[in-house]
């Protein structure tokens, strides 16, 4: 069979877990401050999420950036909808309302 497109594998990645983070490193040797920030918050709310390393893939690293509209790293997703980056993430906390925003 033909590869996936490219906007196909990204619809596939976006929806690999029920909240997925694109980020630079992973958890623990994280290669941004950004994504560190983003994996402890998420951590600090007990939220269960899966994660995919962008600077493994240039392909998707740039690709993604044209499929959400979001220009910069690290991207949490909900079920397959952007729900944007830390600056985001830490409004909906500061107002109680990630997990629901995640819905987990």
């Amino acid at each position: 069979p033909p590869a996936a497109s490219l906007d196909e594998r990204l619809g596939m990645l976006v929806k690999r877990a029920p909240v997925m983070l694109f980020m630079k490193g992973s958890p623990g040797a994280e290669r941004c401050g950004f994504s560190r920030k983003t994996v402890e918050l998420l951590r600090g709310e007990g939220v269960a999420f899966d994660t995919f390393d962008i600077l493994e893939d240039e392909e998707v690293r740039q690709g993604l950036k044209k499929f959400s509209n979001w220009p910069t790293y690290p991207q949490l997703y909900a079920k397959g909808s952007l729900i944007g980056g830390l600056d985001i993430l830490k409004e909906l906390q500061e107002a109680g309302e990630l997990k629901d925003e995640l819905g987990v």
